[in-house]
């Protein structure tokens, strides 16, 4: 079971590290972004939709937070077209996610979600601590994606390690 403190620190760390991220996308061309690099999500700016799109979708999920704009995974990676629009959209969501994060209480956190997965198309049934464990880890599974594929461009990319948070 995890406790509140483990999930407004991870909200930060999510905070942090995309503001890293974003900052070294910015460096890049927006055809470098959209670029087909043959990861899952095809190029840096699809796999950075997907990432916000599953964090609105868990949020809608977990807190009643409205629902992302697009209907499924299929349609994340095209989210938001303009760069501009989606780093907005990011920053904006990594502060409800801090925001809802550090006004939690182990209740919250306790009990089991149901939800109907669209991308199974079935009913889904989890313990509350797993889905918000699995919210942090999904986007840290996806950024280190967009971390080698920055690499890939010669982007000096900073630092994720956790404990190198300020």
């Amino acid at each position: 079971m995890i406790t509140p403190s483990y999930a407004a620190k991870m909200a930060e760390f999510n905070r942090w590290i995309n503001q890293g991220l974003f900052a070294c996308c910015d460096q890049l061309s927006d055809a470098d972004r959209k670029k087909d690099c043959g990861a899952f999500f095809k190029s840096i700016h699809g796999t950075l939709n997907h990432i916000l799109w599953a964090d609105q979708i868990w949020l809608h999920r977990l807190a009643e937070m409205p629902a992302p704009v697009a209907a499924s995974i299929a349609e994340s990676v095209n989210q938001y077209d303009a760069y501009d629009d989606l780093k907005r959209e990011r920053v904006a969501f990594d502060q409800v996610i801090c925001d809802w994060a550090a006004n939690l209480d182990q209740a919250a956190l306790e009990g089991d979600l149901i939800w109907h997965s669209t991308s199974s198309d079935r009913e889904m049934t989890h313990p509350r601590w797993v889905l918000v464990t699995h919210l942090f880890n999904h986007a840290i599974h996806h950024r280190g994606q967009v971390h080698c594929l920055l690499t890939q461009f010669g982007v000096e990319t900073p630092t994720t390690d956790l404990p190198m948070m300020p």
